[in-house]
């Protein structure tokens, strides 16, 4: 008589992350069925978002896929535009997608590099991770964080490019390329690798799109949908890249789309440092810079005279966000936009708009009515629904997190195969916690 039984996989087995249980039927090691139970880490993302005033969103936007924040930021930010009718300068959108792109890459290096590692080939983890490791240093001159970034802000970004990133973007780019260069002579043409995970976690492109898959999951089946190319936004409707595609949509698949998917990214950021028109320079006039905390205690003291042409010395946080570069990285909407921080320091008006934008029962207050936008994530789609009721709240915040729609698939990927290969196409699938249960 045949038998099956059945095994917990998780939530506390490394490969689960602490966060995710399988309940595996087995026949021998073979898997005859598959239930993934989540929601380990729940963490009310949206029920806190309709509990804080539009801005105060923003910080937990980074803790959703904590990979790739840049991109969350700009989503959330993206949908409160979309909802104000808010038009950011072109050049704040070279930075959002350049910053967008970032995180991509160290998604991407993150998902290719575990997955490797979980497979034994440490090696190639190394590589990635140091790779992953310079990009982050870019992410924290760009931002004044490494993870949680906070850099969009709503109506624009929090600072411009600090003097000399832009080498150091294209020095991490080569790094990032011989990394990427080492460990596709390891893997992709390695027989024991490629055993691992060709024919493995099959997933059709029917089945992918019957279960709303999108992003590299999808792309490794066939499907050549990118919201970036389907519906552009920011910048990419003006950048030249290609859109990787698998066609068995099996594990090495998507080993494959990720590997590219860096490659496209890589290219597009250098694409946004070309293109990226000029930022506004400091005005004729102005006085060396002064320290932000003598401009504060100038301000005090009501000595203005000395604060009329002054412009700020912030610390690295606060770098690029000053009065000189304020045109081209934020929208011309004092409503909703944060004043330069001489304005802030230096004169009762800004220090008024400033407090009134960040306050509680104050802040912005978009129009009634609700707003979708769908961006490309690192899994893919990641879409915010808003909605207003013109208030200092949002009345309703939702969110399409790709991990949930990625991981409803999981069983039908698994089934079928052995139980080792569970770890193999669980990590093909990139999930991220924070994001799936949000």
């Amino acid at each position: 008589m045949k038998r099956s039984y059945f095994l917990n996989m998780g939530p506390a087995h490394p490969a689960m992350h602490g966060v995710i249980r399988l309940v595996l039927e087995l026949d021998g090691e073979r898997v005859l069925d598959a239930q993934a139970e989540i929601g380990y880490l729940h963490r009310a993302f949206e029920k806190h978002a309709e509990d804080v005033v539009w801005n105060n969103v923003i910080p937990w936007t980074d803790r959703l896929n904590y990979v790739s924040p840049l991109i969350n930021n700009t989503g959330y930010c993206l949908a409160v535009e979309k909802l104000l009718g808010v038009e950011t300068p072109e050049r704040c959108r070279y930075l959002r997608t350049l910053s967008c792109e970032l995180s991509r890459l160290t998604d991407h290096l993150t998902c290719v590099g575990a997955s490797a590692m979980e497979l034994g080939a440490f090696t190639v983890f190394l590589y990635l991770m140091k790779a992953r490791e310079v990009l982050y240093f870019c992410v924290d001159r760009l931002t004044g964080a490494r993870i949680t970034t906070s850099y969009t802000r709503v109506g624009g970004v929090k600072a411009d490019l600090p003097a000399g990133l832009e080498e150091e973007l294209r020095a991490a780019f080569r790094q990032v390329r011989e990394s990427v260069k080492d460990a596709d002579a390891l893997l992709t043409r390695n027989r024991i690798f490629m055993d691992r995970l060709r024919g493995v976690g099959v997933l059709s492109k029917e089945t992918a799109i019957a279960y709303g898959i999108t992003g590299p999951m999808l792309r490794a089946s066939g499907v050549p949908y990118d919201v970036r190319r389907s519906r552009p936004y920011l910048v990419y409707d003006r950048m030249d890249f290609e859109i990787p595609v698998g066609s068995q949509g099996d594990n090495y698949d998507r080993y494959l789309v990720r590997l590219a998917e860096i490659e496209q990214s890589l290219r597009i950021a250098e694409q946004c440092l070309e293109q990226m028109p000029p930022g506004p320079v400091c005005a004729e006039g102005y006085e060396a810079p002064m320290p932000a905390a003598r401009m504060a205690d100038l301000g005090k003291k009501g000595d203005i005279r000395a604060l009329i042409n002054a412009k700020s010395e912030g610390d690295p946080v606060l770098e690029g966000s000053g009065r000189a570069q304020k045109a081209g990285i934020s929208a011309d909407a004092p409503a909703a936009v944060l004043p330069p921080k001489e304005e802030a320091y230096g004169s009762i008006e800004g220090l008024m708009r400033h407090f009134e934008i960040v306050m509680w029962d104050r802040g912005i207050r978009p129009p009634p009515g609700e707003a979708y936008l769908p961006i490309e994530g690192g899994n893919g789609e990641l879409g915010f629904h808003i909605v207003s009721d013109g208030g200092e709240k949002p009345w309703r915040v939702r969110v399409r997190p790709p991990c949930f729609f990625n991981m409803a698939g999981l069983h039908e990927m698994i089934k079928g195969g052995s139980l080792a290969d569970v770890v193999a196409t669980f990590g093909s699938i990139n999930m991220i916690a924070g994001e799936l249960d949000r």
